[in-house]
């Protein structure tokens, strides 16, 4: 039961984000770009946990993965506008998204950090 509250929770919220952008695309990405996911992820993982230290990891693992994310919100509009199909495009983004995920990973390795 807990499980399907939590998926019900963040797909009210994806379907909210999906409506406002179609209203207004700027709206939407703003309310996406909040990071209401990552805090509802938070908060469950402190209610099941509450081990500060996995949530400190945690928090913390995030900041590093958005970072290789953000080239995805370029290079798609870029390949939309230059008259890319739409799943070719986002195939493309995720790839790439996929690839930088493994740099920052060997990356952060370097700096002693563990993702």
């Amino acid at each position: 039961m807990e499980l399907l509250v939590r998926a019900v929770i963040s797909g009210i919220i994806v379907a909210a984000v999906a409506l406002i952008a179609r209203k207004s695309p700027a709206a939407g990405a703003l309310v996406m770009s909040l990071p209401l996911l990552s805090i509802l992820a938070m908060i469950w993982l402190w209610h099941d946990t509450g081990d500060k230290g996995r949530l400190a990891d945690h928090a913390e693992a995030t900041f590093f993965y958005v970072i290789p994310t953000l080239p995805m919100f370029l290079l798609l509009p870029w390949m939309l506008r230059q008259g890319y199909n739409f799943w070719f495009s986002l195939a493309a983004g995720c790839t790439v998204t996929f690839l930088l995920y493994l740099m920052t990973i060997g990356i952060a390795a370097r700096f002693g950090i563990r993702l």
